[in-house]
């Protein structure tokens, strides 16, 4: 996937030459794990996938867009199930793979850029 033409808004603010989607949105199936902090926010039963916006791409959106984001995926219902612990962090449900996930995020974010 070619990364400047499929988000060319978001990919023109960052510096560095990037070709690969985990460098802006990491995506991470979420699975149980006794020993897992995150577990308590994140319950594999209501979210599979943890999504973390990179410091990358915190950087070239700014605040304002990262705060946006959270609302927008809520508004639009664009996972069964969304949490954000923390601005930056969220747990999803989805039928997507990760980076059909990951994906959908940056479509959220070109769209706000």
């Amino acid at each position: 996937m070619d990364l400047k033409e499929k988000f060319p808004k978001l990919i023109s603010k960052i510096d560095e030459d990037i070709n690969e989607l985990r460098y802006l949105v990491v995506v991470d199936e979420n699975y149980a794990d006794i020993d897992d902090e995150e577990n308590d926010i994140f319950d594999p039963n209501d979210y599979n996938y943890l999504v973390y916006i990179t410091e990358l791409t915190q950087e070239a959106i700014g605040i304002d867009v990262l705060e946006r984001v959270n609302k927008l995926i809520e508004q639009r219902d664009i996972f069964k199930n969304f949490i954000a612990s923390e601005i930056d962090l969220y747990g999803v449900m989805s039928n997507l793979n990760e980076d059909g996930v990951a994906i959908k995020i940056l479509e959220l974010i070109e769209e706000l850029l």
